[in-house]
């Protein structure tokens, strides 16, 4: 799956139908990393999506959270408020963990929009993107990544191929994403989408919901504005307090992961 997956087009002479209630379930990226507010926390694409439908947010999202979190802890919330539409983005952090398990993912997610479409909501789900090109590694650790995003992403297209009517599942490419590889999309660590990166998946987002016959009376700007700067000297700070540790935790999962990856390039060769 390659392309934007939309619900089928409403009758030009039915009303679009209003979103009352947005449910956003999933990771950092949900919780808004990568786009600060002047006076601390974050703010995100589902907030500037929020703003552009009219609706009430709840907003799940935890940083760190997998695919099953957002199945076991975050969609008991979503289901209980009813939304007329989520946004669901989860997976990345499983594909960084030596236990990833592509079969479980599917799995989940797919009890995860079942049970959105038993309520009723008309969710949006991220496909993601080859983060090799975003985040640089060595060749062999830059293969491994990407056999890990190609895999997630057949789960993903699976759970949403899985779950009945198509288009009743909205699928947001990132591959195919105007400007999702450009470098003012990323934030520093260039795992997060920056507020301009925020600002596209909100403005995507949008487009899906739209094209399924929801009400969208606001617009997404692409012009930054609203959120903090972030400057070289934020950068330097995120290398020294966030970047380093995470680096030191990740090594310590992925070590037989890679090594096996190492092993398995020589033995092809």
């Amino acid at each position: 799956m390659t392309v934007q997956t939309l619900a089928p087009a409403r009758s030009g002479t039915l009303a679009p139908r209003p979103i009352r209630t947005l449910a956003a379930l999933g990771d950092s990226t949900v919780v808004g990393v990568g786009d600060p507010l002047p006076g601390g926390g974050w703010r995100g694409f589902p907030t500037l999506l929020r703003d552009a439908v009219g609706a009430d947010l709840l907003n799940t999202g935890r940083t760190g959270a997998r695919m099953a979190d957002v199945r076991n802890l975050q969609l008991p919330a979503a289901v209980a408020a009813r939304p007329e539409a989520a946004v669901v983005c989860a997976g990345m952090n499983d594909t960084l963990r030596s236990d990833f398990d592509p079969a479980g993912i599917q799995r989940d997610l797919a009890a995860v929009l079942r049970a959105l479409h038993g309520v009723g909501s008309h969710p949006v789900v991220l496909r993601y993107h080859d983060h090799t090109q975003v985040f640089r590694l060595p060749h062999r650790l830059r293969a491994a990544l990407r056999a890990r995003v190609a895999a997630l992403n057949t789960a993903i297209d699976g759970a949403v191929q899985g779950t009945g009517e198509p288009g009743a599942t909205g699928v947001l490419d990132l591959h195919r994403l105007p400007g999702g590889y450009e470098r003012t999309a990323w934030s520093v660590d260039r795992l997060h989408p920056s507020e301009q990166g925020h600002r596209l998946l909100a403005r995507g987002t949008a487009e899906l919901y739209r094209a399924a016959g929801f009400a969208v009376p606001g617009e997404v700007r692409l012009e930054c504005a609203g959120g903090r700067e972030v400057t070289a000297l934020h950068r330097g700070a995120w290398i020294v307090v966030k970047g380093t540790p995470w680096l030191v935790r990740r090594g310590r999962d992925l070590g037989p992961v890679i090594l096996r990856g190492l092993l398995d390039g020589d033995r092809a060769r």
